[in-house]
């Protein structure tokens, strides 16, 4: 079968991917499951005629972001006569071969895959499925979520608690889901209680204050702060929120000169009063710093996940937070 997911919605992307790999066999999982990344057309159309040997049901995952990149009279580089080859692959391709196309946007980016290019409607001919984030605003689709996502826990909360979640950790599915887990260790087969999200679960205000103290070069507080934050957080997941927030202000700052908050807010997917007040707190604070901040994040986050961190990983950040 062959699928095509694509949207900025990352967490509930890779989570239907990981429901297919676990119909994988676990023995052969290493030669049963092939990753492909942005693969050259030659090495796309073998992919594609891939024969699963005896282990059965093979999977390809094939990120192919970068086709839809490409300037508006090319089709990621490939020509009609590569999409028609691909198609007719794809049709012939084995019973035993699923293939998974995958176009994840990066949050934030404000980019969108244009659905104009034949490559697009070529593939979504097939089992396509766009996931999208659930816009911050959309508090009712978010507190069904996670009332969904705790059930797959056999976590016991209310719609007021659900409410309570979300107002303390904010939208992002990911963070989301890593404070749910957190509550089904602690709280067992027990109700979740609101005190149980207060002491468990790391708040929005937490990683706010943080990164206030960041773009203000209040360097003692803001190690004072992610100090604090450690306790209920691992440091690539301190990192993951800090990007995310770092993105909007950069992207606040940048257009504060050009537009208004409400503008603003309507680009970036921000709710207008929180723009406004970020425009206050920037007004002091340099883009050109702001954007260092973030490379040195970037470079901190990169170093310890290719195990390059020549310190241990809390303390990488540290020294990302004081350069």
């Amino acid at each position: 079968m062959i699928y095509f997911f694509y949207g900025d919605e990352e967490f509930n992307l890779s989570n239907e991917i990981k429901k297919f790999k676990k119909e994988l066999d676990p023995n052969f999982i290493e030669m049963s499951y092939k990753y492909y990344n942005n693969p050259k057309f030659p090495d796309l159309i073998a992919a594609v005629r891939t024969q699963p040997m005896m282990f059965g049901k093979m999977l390809l995952e094939i990120n192919c972001l970068s086709y839809f990149s490409g300037k508006k009279s090319e089709e990621g580089g490939f020509d009609d006569s590569q999409i028609a080859q691909l198609a007719e692959a794809l049709d012939n391709c084995s019973e035993n071969l699923d293939i998974i196309f995958t176009a994840l946007i990066p949050p934030d980016s404000q980019k969108k895959i244009d659905k104009r290019k034949k490559l697009f409607k070529t593939l979504s001919k097939y089992n396509s499925k766009e996931f999208i984030q659930i816009p911050s605003y959309k508090t009712a689709e978010l507190e069904a979520w996670i009332k969904q996502q705790a059930k797959t826990k056999d976590l016991k909360i209310s719609d007021s608690i659900a409410s309570e979640i979300l107002i303390q950790i904010g939208s992002n599915l990911r963070m989301l889901d890593s404070e749910l887990e957190k509550l089904k260790i602690f709280a067992g087969d027990a109700q979740v209680t609101k005190e149980m999200v207060k002491e468990i679960c790391v708040t929005n205000e937490d990683l706010f204050t943080f990164a206030d103290y960041l773009i203000g070069e209040n360097k003692l507080k803001a190690l004072d702060e992610y100090q604090k934050l450690l306790t209920k957080k691992h440091p690539l997941e301190i990192l993951s929120v800090l990007h995310t927030l770092l993105h909007g202000k950069i992207q606040i700052k940048a257009n504060s000169s050009k537009y208004s908050a409400d503008e603003i807010a309507k680009m970036i997917n921000m709710h207008p009063y929180r723009v406004k007040l970020e425009i206050g707190k920037l007004k002091n604070v340099s883009l050109k710093n702001l954007v260092k901040l973030k490379q040195n994040l970037t470079t901190a986050e990169y170093k310890i996940k290719s195990g390059q961190a020549l310190l241990d990983i809390d303390k990488e950040v540290e020294y990302a937070i004081l350069q």
